[in-house]
C-alpha cells in the first residue's frame, strides 16, 4: 500500500458554528461544502440511516474536514491529552504570541503560549465542540 494523507476530520454538532471558528478565528479557508447520504454512506460509516453535511478547509498542506451527522451521536467527555485515544489538530503559525493576543475572549485555552525544551512554542485551545487544537511556532 502507498497511502497518502487526504484529510483530518472532526465530527461536530453544529457545522455552522465550527466553520465560523476555524475560518474566522484560525484563518482557514473553506474549500468546499457538501452533503452525503444514502444506504452506501450509512453502511460505510456503520450508522443506520446516516447522512452528513461536510465542510473542507485548507490548512496549508493539510485538509481539515468538519462533519455534522444526522442522526447525531452521543456526546463524549473532553479527554486530556495523555489519555489513550485522545486526538488534536496541530496548526503551525508564524507568531504564536500575536495569534494568542487576538483570540476572542470566549476561546478556551489550556495555557498561555509556552516554549518547550525543544524550542517549539505551543498553545492548546478548544474549538466550540471541545476538540483540542494545538497552535505551534517552531
Amino acid at each position: 500500500m502507498d497511502a497518502t494523507a487526504h484529510h483530518y476530520a472532526v465530527t461536530v454538532s453544529d457545522l455552522e458554528r465550527a466553520v465560523e471558528f476555524y475560518r474566522d478565528v484560525l484563518g482557514l479557508d473553506v474549500l468546499s461544502r457538501f452533503s452525503v447520504g444514502g444506504e452506501a454512506f450509512a453502511t460505510g460509516v456503520d450508522v443506520a440511516g446516516a447522512s452528513a453535511d461536510f465542510a473542507h478547509l485548507d490548512a496549508g498542506g493539510a485538509r481539515v474536514e468538519l462533519v455534522e451527522y444526522t442522526p447525531e451521536g452521543d456526546s463524549r467527555t473532553e479527554a486530556d491529552l495523555n489519555q489513550p485515544g485522545a486526538t488534536h489538530l496541530g496548526l503551525a503559525v508564524d507568531d504564536l504570541d500575536a495569534v494568542y493576543e487576538t483570540l476572542p475572549d470566549d476561546v478556551e485555552t489550556l495555557s498561555e503560549p509556552q516554549t518547550t525544551e525543544s524550542g517549539t512554542r505551543i498553545c492548546f485551545l478548544r474549538d466550540p465542540e471541545g476538540t483540542l487544537v494545538e497552535l505551534l511556532e517552531t
